[in-house]
């Protein structure tokens, strides 16, 4: 072949690489769409009000530092929320991995070697031993042109970009669980104090009956139901303690500390934190912009797609430039001489043209996985939905009911001050008295739990809309460490 017919041919392959790069098999990944309500059901009621966004620091409604500085703390050092981070730093190197395929792979070789033949081989001409030693550099590119490293990079990417929303769903939830177990912890400690407070009033009218009994006003029967009611509220507190102690461990936990590291600060009663506005809530279409889970799910799905391009690339034949380049001499003060050079270079070509129809069959696989995760991303959203709607529905009726257990905490206690005048003058018997007291303490206990559980639910729809990561986008995600690498 002449020098100018060489040169031709190497022009019209190196034009023929540069129209084909650009092309990449397999389908084009599109954002799936789904259909969303307008307004959610429980939109209709006075309790909530429109809002563009949900707020990013959501628990500062409640107006409880020691609740934000929970958050912060556990936002800072919580071990789930550091283990989500690594799984993220994972998915980084993994795209960064994936995308030096780009580059050619460069080795540099070097060898030293003593060789004899043997007396005894075939067609060996001589049989004295001889030195060789080469140095030089190996390299291999491959060409992409039908796009199986792009698209092996479009789905790392993408599998990285769901790391950012597995990190911030550990962050909403971590959050949210904060949250919950603080107002657990304020719940329990009202109801504790609404049992020492019947304690005392129990107290009260056991003295008033040993009196009565004292003065033979009474009978004996008196005294005694006075102290069996008095030791059944009795043996509500320390279950009650218990639960106080679990909250405390829980939120040490959550902050990243051991048990106990909290119980000086929180084992001192606090009020049940309260709601001094309506809540915001944002349009359901919104959660698929909001919900990290479901933004991580549809990056899954992305990512899935583009597996399907690298599967369905492998149908198409690879390219490869590979060469090599050094120098070998059987001395070495002769190996860096012009003389000693050596090089080899040229593209090569695998196709697999056989193989079962192996290659087709993975590509139906990619292709059944892709329409699994779409089914996910569905689900996922429906279940955003459902859980939005029942946090909703639950806020507003407990509402209803705190109100009306409100009203019924006024009347018991009523109940209680004319019961007890009335046998204090001996126009009623006792058993009305200990009637009333123990509706007293159910109503009080009821109550208390009630307002507790409808913070809960303010939690509920706060975690359910997908608060608390937005004032991290993806650089104050990452945390100082990183940025350095």
């Amino acid at each position: 072949m002449n020098t100018k017919l060489q040169t031709n041919l190497q022009y019209s392959v190196l034009w023929l690489v540069v129209m084909i790069a650009g092309c990449s098999v397999g389908p084009k990944y599109q954002r799936p769409k789904m259909d969303v309500p307008e307004q959610w059901h429980q939109q209709l009621t006075a309790d909530f009000t429109d809002a563009n966004a949900v707020s990013a620091m959501w628990w500062q409604v409640l107006n409880e530092p020691v609740l934000d500085d929970l958050i912060q703390q556990a936002q800072e050092n919580n071990p789930t929320l550091e283990s989500a981070y690594y799984s993220l730093l994972q998915a980084r190197y993994m795209r960064d991995y994936t995308a030096g395929r780009y580059d050619p792979s460069v080795d540099a070789i070097g060898s030293y070697t003593r060789t004899r033949s043997s007396d005894n081989g075939l067609g060996a001409s001589s049989h004295n031993p001889y030195n060789m030693h080469t140095i030089g550099f190996d390299a291999a590119w491959e060409l992409d042109l039908f796009g199986r490293i792009r698209r092996s990079v479009e789905s790392a990417q993408a599998m990285y970009e769901a790391g950012f929303e597995n990190y911030r769903d550990t962050l909403v939830t971590l959050s949210a669980e904060v949250a919950s177990t603080y107002v657990e912890l304020r719940t329990t400690q009202a109801r504790l104090h609404f049992a020492l407070k019947n304690v005392e009033s129990q107290q009260g009218m056991l003295e008033l009956a040993q009196t009565r009994f004292d003065a033979e006003l009474v009978p004996k029967l008196d005294v005694s139901q006075a102290v069996l009611n008095i030791s059944n509220t009795q043996s509500e507190i320390p279950t009650l303690r218990s639960i106080e102690t679990s909250a405390i461990h829980r939120l040490s936990v959550l902050v990243g500390q051991e048990p106990g590291h909290l119980h000086e600060l929180l084992s001192e009663t606090s009020a049940i934190p309260q709601l001094s506005d309506k809540i915001h809530i944002q349009m359901p279409a919104e959660l698929l912009r909001m919900r990290p889970d479901i933004r991580r799910t549809e990056r899954q799905l992305a990512a899935q797609v583009a597996n399907e391009g690298v599967a369905t690339a492998d149908l198409y034949p690879s390219f490869t430039l590979t060469g090599v380049i050094g120098f070998g001499a059987a001395n070495l003060s002769d190996l860096t001489d012009s003389s000693s050079r050596n090089y080899s270079f040229g593209p090569s070509l695998r196709w697999n043209i056989f193989n079962g129809n192996r290659i087709r069959n993975q590509i139906k696989i990619e292709e059944a996985k892709s329409e699994q995760l779409f089914a996910q991303y569905r689900h996922t959203v429906l279940m955003a939905l459902e859980e939005v709607e029942n946090a909703m529905s639950d806020y507003v009726y407990e509402h209803q009911r705190m109100e009306r257990l409100t009203e019924s905490v006024q009347a018991a206690k009523e109940s209680v001050q004319l019961a007890t005048d009335q046998y204090r003058n001996g126009l009623t018997n006792f058993q009305n008295v200990l009637d009333m007291q123990r509706t007293q303490v159910q109503q009080e206990d009821k109550l208390a739990g009630s307002q507790g559980q409808v913070i809960q639910n303010f939690v509920r729809i706060q975690k359910a809309l997908g608060g608390g990561w937005q004032l991290m986008d993806d650089e104050q995600t990452t945390p100082a460490s990183d940025k350095q690498d």
